[in-house]
């Protein structure tokens, strides 16, 4: 059928009304009725009328619109399409007395029905639409009496408009809004949605003692994270449950489900900007390639398979050395992403026949290399185990992506590369420089991309504070003063892959990271989300710096200085000297010796290439 059922309903409704408005235009004009030689005029503007409009408002689709849920826009679409069915109007009756003036007694159509008739068919079309938006708006809750929360939602905005309607949706099952917090002091004591906005974040305590509320949510999106803790802190004074509306980034990388209103994380506290990716610029390196990615089960790797798979590439080769991880990460991708062909293969790094036998096999376009030992405590008690995979793995990669002329390399490196003091860092360090010395001298584009920690990773401090608070404490910190940069999962991954479309060969790319954070902060912020207070309920305990590690971690060297790209989060290091030779006796002792190095040992040898690390053979004791 041409028409649906409800189309032909609509255009019923609306030919009556058109006949109202036309019928009331020439009425309202004579204040005695409709004088007899202005029938005429009168039914062919009803007639005419009734037959344009109808037209129009099919071509500017207001048949196709759920008017329940219409705002501005629909408002816009319902003028402009009575404007150009007046006008249309007006014209067709205008013409027709022309051309029958010689057979028709006709007089023209007043100016003043006209401009009535336009006023008219505004306020019955779009009364007619919006009736279904106000019939919405005021539907009867259909709750159970008493069962819900009292909330109270910070940030009258457009988030907190969202989350006032979140809640309508389900019929106040999870809670009704008793007031907005702003601190915009023009929006006090006006309503929006016909819910007050109470106070600012410094009235929060009063209200929510005054209106016995049992829940805060946070509707501030583009909030800083600063801003965020300071609400956080305020609310949890008040003993009430806390939640957050997500941000834009939530939104793009797809981690919002069914219901958009969740629990506080530390990540909110971050106050991060959304990541922006130029979808075209990857799309053209990664979509139909071999797309080989190290490492594809670990955090950042699984992450990076993640976004790959939105590109469609003609195959995803998953390789890591725990068969678990690449179990589960194929798994998941083979449900969320099913028209790719994956492929699995557990392999070692530093197994340099089976990496070069590997590349042979599916020749990759794009490499992702996220494989290595990154624990900076458990790599200074295994120094050689550092220099085997994080260097030696390395260059089997890299000298096998360069065999078989693999277009793009991409490195993931760490802040700990630049001045480092633990083997870890200069292991990483001397894999950057093994790649930008075989980028002067192969057709692969080598490019090395450094971020700080990553949040949520396995190993790294979130998930030990977690479970440290959920065994009672005490939450164990190295030292009051430490800081370190901090960057979401997919965060870091969708960088990277935007670095690996911007790389030339050679370059090492620098994310932005924000602000550096206070680890002793970010472990106060966990344990208060978490519903207990520093210091009274969870202990906070400072046990020293660990071997290897500083207080706080650089991006850049001096020599090095820094670059903008295109894009606002990633910078490029200038490149400095290396020394090839010395490259190839380094990696030569390794292969030679690897397994029997000792720690002094290890340490000299990185000195070789990196001079200023550790000056002195450190004389730590170690357990084993």
């Amino acid at each position: 059928m041409l028409f649906r059922k409800r189309t032909l309903i609509l255009m019923l409704i609306d030919a009556l009304l058109i006949n109202l408005a036309a019928f009331g235009s020439f009425y309202l004009r004579f204040d005695e009725g409709i004088p007899l030689n202005y029938y005429q005029t009168y039914y062919q503007t009803a007639i005419g009328g009734t037959i344009l409009y109808l037209a129009v408002f099919y071509v500017f689709g207001l048949y196709n619109r759920l008017w329940q849920y219409a705002s501005t826009g629909e408002l816009l679409s319902i003028v402009y399409a009575v404007s150009v069915g007046t006008g249309g109007t007006v014209a067709v009756v205008y013409f027709y007395g022309i051309s029958n003036a010689a057979t028709l007694t006709y007089i023209r159509m007043p100016h003043t029905a006209a401009l009535l008739l336009w006023l008219a068919m505004v306020f019955l079309i779009g009364g007619s639409r919006f009736i279904w938006r106000i019939l919405q708006e005021n539907t009867l809750d259909r709750h159970v009496p008493g069962s819900q929360k009292q909330v109270l939602i910070v940030g009258a905005g457009d988030a907190g408009v969202l989350a006032a309607r979140e809640l309508k949706n389900r019929n106040y099952r999870d809670g009704r809004p008793v007031g907005f917090i702003d601190d915009n002091h023009s929006k006090q004591k006006l309503q929006l949605l016909g819910i007050p906005v109470l106070g600012t974040r410094i009235d929060i305590a009063r209200i929510v003692k005054g209106h016995n509320v049992d829940e805060v949510i946070i509707a501030m999106p583009s909030a800083s994270g600063e801003s965020v803790r300071e609400i956080v802190q305020i609310c949890e004074k008040s003993g009430v449950i806390l939640k957050i509306m997500p941000g834009v980034y939530d939104i793009i990388s797809g981690d919002i489900n069914v219901n958009p209103i969740r629990q506080v994380q530390v990540e909110d506290l971050l106050g991060r900007d959304p990541v922006s990716v130029d979808l075209e610029e990857v799309a053209g390196y990664v979509a139909g390639e071999t797309v080989f990615i190290t490492g594809a089960g670990g955090s950042i790797g699984s992450e990076i398979c993640r976004q790959i798979a939105r590109f469609n590439p003609g195959k995803l080769v998953l390789l890591g050395h725990g068969e678990n991880s690449i179990f589960d990460i194929e798994q998941e991708l083979r449900v969320e992403h099913p028209g790719i062909d994956y492929i699995t293969e557990i392999l070692d790094i530093k197994d340099r026949e089976k990496v070069f036998l590997i590349f042979k096999r599916y020749k990759p376009g794009v490499v992702f290399h996220a494989a290595a030992h990154k624990h900076v405590p458990l790599m200074e008690r295994n120094p050689e185990e550092a220099l085997k995979n994080n260097v030696v793995g390395t260059q089997n990669l890299a000298e096998a992506a360069d065999q078989v002329k693999v277009k793009t390399f991409v490195s993931i490196s760490t802040d700990k590369a630049v001045n480092p003091t633990s083997v870890m860092g200069a292991t990483k360090r001397t894999a950057e420089m093994l790649i930008q010395s075989l980028d002067l001298r192969s057709q692969t584009k080598f490019v090395a991309v450094r971020f700080g920690n990553v949040l949520g990773s396995r190993g790294s401090v979130i998930p030990t504070f977690k479970r440290q608070i959920a065994q009672g404490g005490p939450v164990t910190v190295t030292h009051p003063d430490m800081v370190r940069y901090f960057m979401t999962i997919p965060e870091a991954a969708q960088l990277v892959i935007q670095a690996g479309a911007m790389g030339r060969g050679g370059e090492i790319f620098i994310l932005d990271m924000g602000k550096p954070v206070k680890i002793v902060d970010l472990a106060k912020d966990l344990i208060r989300l978490s519903g207990f207070q520093p210091d009274v309920d969870i202990k906070i305990q400072f046990t020293g710096i660990r071997p290897g590690e500083k207080l706080f971690e650089e991006l850049l060297t001096a020599e090095e200085g820094v670059t903008s790209t295109k894009h606002s989060r990633i910078f490029v290091a200038k490149p400095n000297g290396i020394d090839v030779k010395l490259l190839e006796e380094l990696t030569h002792v390794i292969r030679e010796r690897g397994s029997f190095l000792t720690r002094d040992e290890v340490i000299e040898l990185l000195q070789t290439v990196i001079p200023t690390f550790r000056k002195k053979v450190e004389k730590v004791l170690v357990n084993h």
